[in-house]
């Protein structure tokens, strides 16, 4: 699998660990890493661009959502994919159900996502729509994914159809609306870039 400018990053001495290893390694490191197949990645920083449009949606999204049965969560929030094995953090994600108190270190981890949203960066454009995508169509609870890039006004929404494909819609100007139909909220895309630097 590519995993793009990622290298494995040996833990405990060794290459491949275990799930139970790497939530313990999790614990203790003062960075985020990922889980796929026994390896564990690294992940990147985020640059300011990043922090503007994560700040702007999230409230955004969590103020349209109150009172409501569906709820943003941060990247602080682990979501895993028992069908691929894999351990992320996703940018956004939002549940529309109870979290699950039954699955392994349930404080910090959630499996069932309805929509996950991830910024996208020079370092991880490729591997958030081309494999990160693959591993998350896994998710049977999964309806839509929506990646935002940080240096351009560009935003490629993926939605689950009747017939279980992904349909895709671009928005590429500010003039523009993202509209989540699973959530029945619409956003201005001008709204998702304030305060950004764009080339």
């Amino acid at each position: 699998m590519d995993f793009d400018v990622r290298e494995p990053v040996v833990a405990y001495g060794k290459q491949l660990l275990t799930p139970d290893e790497y939530l313990e390694f999790e614990k203790d490191s003062p960075q985020k890493h990922e889980f796929f197949q026994g390896e564990i990645f690294a992940m990147a920083g985020a640059e300011k661009n990043h922090n503007e449009i994560f700040s702007n949606l999230f409230v955004d999204i969590g103020t349209k959502l109150k009172g409501k049965p569906c709820k943003p969560y941060g990247s602080d929030l682990r979501i895993h994919i028992p069908q691929n094995s894999l351990y992320t953090y996703p940018d956004i994600s939002i549940i529309c159900r109870k979290l699950d108190s039954d699955i392994q270190d349930a404080k910090f981890t959630a499996t069932e996502p309805t929509i996950l949203i991830e910024i996208l960066s020079p370092s991880t454009r490729n591997y958030d729509r081309g494999a990160k995508f693959k591993l998350y169509r896994d998710i049977p609870t999964l309806k839509e994914y929506i990646l935002i890039d940080s240096e351009t006004v560009n935003i490629e929404s993926f939605r689950l159809n009747q017939n279980s494909h992904w349909e895709l819609e671009e928005l590429k100007q500010t003039t523009e609306i993202l509209i989540i139909p699973t959530l029945g909220i619409n956003i201005l895309v001008k709204g998702i870039y304030e305060g950004t630097v764009i080339n």
